[in-house]
């Protein structure tokens, strides 16, 4: 595409040659003169100098470092994303049922449909128009795909999962799995574990994405909800009868313990944790390998508990320090204690 088809399609301020093409993307560091590329780290910017890249796209505030062509941009990130979506040559795969496909009979599934090979879908399962199902995917009785759904391979849904319009699943994702539900029940030889039965479903809204290898848990009693525009990274674990607000993003590796409630437009940044039956507000931002102990009510917070890594000479005094901190906490005790007891004596002598 020529540069100014690009502004003109993006609502773009172009700077440079107007006829340039470009056919692909690439980084600041790799790209070549038929490439775009951006800049929205501004630890990036001196590679501006040097860049090949055909275009790239920046803020006004970098735009005089960028010696060739630029795409001036509010927000370069997201205008790099829209037109990286115009380069995206993945193949689509081919509308039809592939004959290794095993569909019960009393699933609905609608035309303009991929389903690829080893797919099973259950009895009383619905796929609507435009959905993808990639091979080895597994939808279970009485699920519902919304329009558009695409789900990549070895995707797993249970028993009456519920996905909305243009969901996106990515391999491995589990969704729908019983909830780690168990009561102890105590015995005369120490007692054992008995499963609480998982009775309620998943339901996801409108364009969330799941990451690979995630795992979301069915309620135990009501259902375990995502709002629309839920986007779920790698390897997250949501437990179950969780509920979480429209368009909150949870990066890789985090955990978010059964009955908890997060609010809207959150983030959680990578391995955090929330504990089960919390409660988060609205545009709360949670810092890495950080955990949510307690209710956060305030909206628009940012919270972070982690412990940035030390040099382990450092780590080790630190922490011998830790664990002299109740002895010492005793000790101030004991002297605030001695002074309240002297404050207490001169007043007396004063009187």
């Amino acid at each position: 595409m020529k540069l100014r088809e690009l502004a003109e399609q993006f609502g773009l301020e172009l700077r440079g040659d107007p006829e340039h093409q470009v056919d692909g993307v690439g980084t600041l560091e790799g790209a070549t003169p038929s490439q775009i590329s951006f800049l929205a780290n501004p630890s990036y910017a001196t590679q501006l100098e040097h860049t090949a890249a055909g275009a790239v796209v920046v803020a006004e505030a970098n735009a005089a470092q960028c010696k060739g062509n630029a795409l001036i941009a509010d927000d370069p990130y997201l205008a790099y994303a829209r037109i990286a979506t115009l380069f995206d040559h993945r193949p689509a795969a081919p509308a039809g049922i592939h004959p290794s496909a095993v569909i019960d009979p009393q699933a609905s599934i609608a035309e303009n449909v991929s389903i690829g090979a080893n797919v099973v879908v259950g009895a009383g399962s619905e796929i609507a128009e435009g959905c993808t199902l990639h091979p080895g995917v597994v939808v279970g009785t009485d699920c519902r795909l919304g329009p558009g759904c695409l789900l990549y391979p070895n995707v797993t849904l249970s028993h009456g999962v519920r996905l909305g319009a243009r969901v996106i699943l990515h391999p491995g994702v589990v969704i729908g799995a019983d909830g780690f539900g168990i009561a102890f029940a105590r015995t005369n030889d120490g007692g054992h574990w008995e499963k609480v039965p998982q009775l309620g479903g998943v339901s996801l809204g409108d364009d969330c994405e799941i990451g690979a290898n995630s795992c979301i848990d069915r309620g135990a009693v009501e259902d375990t909800v995502l709002e629309e525009d839920v986007r779920v990274d790698n390897l997250v674990q949501i437990g179950h009868n969780v509920r979480i607000g429209a368009h909150t993003a949870i990066a890789g590796g985090a955990a978010i313990a059964g009955s908890a409630r997060i609010g809207r437009y959150c983030l959680l940044a990578g391995r955090s944790g929330v504990n089960g039956h919390v409660t988060i507000a609205d545009r709360t931002t949670i810092g890495a390998d950080s955990n949510v102990m307690k209710d956060v009510t305030e909206p628009g917070t940012t919270w972070n508990s982690n412990l940035p890594a030390q040099p382990m000479v450092r780590w080790q005094r630190i922490f011998a320090s830790l664990l002299r901190l109740e002895q010492l906490n005793k000790r101030i005790r004991t002297l605030e204690k001695a002074q309240a007891q002297t404050n207490t004596g001169n007043s007396e002598d004063n009187d």
